[in-house]
């Protein structure tokens, strides 16, 4: 179908369910389907919004998988259904868009690994933290052990909490945000172990390592984030004399410990925004986020670090074929991809998040 029928096909969703429908875009999202959301940001950002609304009673979420459990358990969380009197519906557009990060860490093997470390440590001297870009069953297994959730902007003071409350902490599923968070906090290479999931014997450590740990860091990573190199930088400010490097801390240590600033993606949007005019960046995120800054601000120079092309390829599923299909089934009473998390597993993801929340 061509694209101008489905603009005008979802723009006809959007006019009849007016404030009741709700359609959230990540900042990686495609601009073609950002165009017809009503909120973008980031993950939490948008589900903590689209919790807030009164009037909303369908969410529409282009993002991937986990983003929209995190709606499903914001917005239906025990107060706001009490004065709502009915749940939310949160819809996924399209149910192949996962993430690969959040897939490396698997709820079983967390719990596996868990209890292998017991054996060497005391497991309730270990705070459990969960990036948000985690399933909500990670989530719910960080609110029953005394665990928290963070983000990327506020890593380092959730990491503080933990701190204050155990000796360790067990940190999934993204090893580089968690190593490059702790060491700006003194914590050295050798206290951080990686525990790796497919090894047998203590996730391919001895206890030596576990023992000797404050933070153990799983082996996950984001798969765009992963493939920016040193060499990028050292190309850029090559060609590119006076040029800032702008990254986002998931990138890989040895490009995070180079780069000029480091930070989350809100991080990185305020500084293209404040930034004076004619100032050089090449930037270390994903690609559509990074053309968008491009094409918002023609007074800044603006590159994408790498000189190979990589984007969040499952939040690429989201597109207006789906976005289309998605909302005209909403519309019809025929919901698809509807994201309706366990009761249990929202229960004790809700206590993760709002630990978070009272985080300073």
């Amino acid at each position: 179908m061509p694209s101008e029928l489905l603009i005008q096909r979802i723009t006809a969703v959007r006019e009849e369910m007016d404030d009741s429908l709700l359609i959230l875009g990540h900042h990686y999202q495609q601009d073609e389907v950002v165009e017809h959301t009503d909120l973008r940001g980031d993950s939490y950002q948008l589900s903590q919004m689209a919790a807030e609304s009164d009037s909303c009673r369908s969410i529409v979420f282009c993002g991937v998988h986990f983003m929209a459990e995190t709606a499903d358990i914001l917005a239906n969380r025990p107060e706001k259904l009490q004065q709502r009197g009915e749940r939310v519906r949160v819809v996924l557009p399209d149910m192949a868009a996962g993430c690969s990060m959040a897939d490396m860490a698997a709820i079983n093997q967390v719990e596996a690994a868990w209890q292998d470390m017991s054996e060497i440590i005391d497991t309730d001297r270990v705070i459990p933290v969960t990036y948000i870009n985690s399933a909500a069953s990670l989530k719910a297994f960080c609110g029953r052990n005394g665990g928290i959730v963070c983000t990327s902007s506020n890593a380092q003071a959730v990491l503080e909490w933990a701190f204050e409350r155990g000796d360790r902490v067990f940190f999934f599923p993204d090893q580089h945000l968690g190593r490059n968070t702790s060491l700006k906090m003194g914590i050295t290479e050798e206290q951080m172990p990686v525990w790796d999931p497919y090894e047998l014997d203590l996730g391919g450590n001895d206890e030596a390592a576990i023992e000797n740990s404050k933070v153990i860091l799983w082996k996950g990573h984001c798969s765009v984030h992963q493939m920016f190199r040193p060499e990028h930088v050292d190309l850029f400010r090559k060609q590119h004399p006076g040029i800032k490097i702008l990254v986002h801390p998931e990138c890989p240590r040895d490009v995070n410990d180079i780069a000029d600033l480091s930070g989350s993606t809100g991080f990185i949007i305020k500084a293209v925004r404040e930034a004076e005019p004619g100032t050089k960046w090449a930037i270390g995120t994903e690609l559509h986020l990074v053309n968008r800054l491009k094409a918002e601000h023609p007074e800044q120079e603006i590159h994408f670090l790498s000189p190979v092309v990589c984007m969040c390829a499952t939040m690429y599923r989201i597109d207006l074929p789906h976005l289309c299909w998605s909302l005209e089934n909403l519309r019809d009473g025929t919901p698809v991809n509807t994201i309706s998390v366990d009761e249990e597993v929202s229960k004790w993801s809700l206590v993760a998040l709002e630990r978070m929340l009272a985080v300073k």
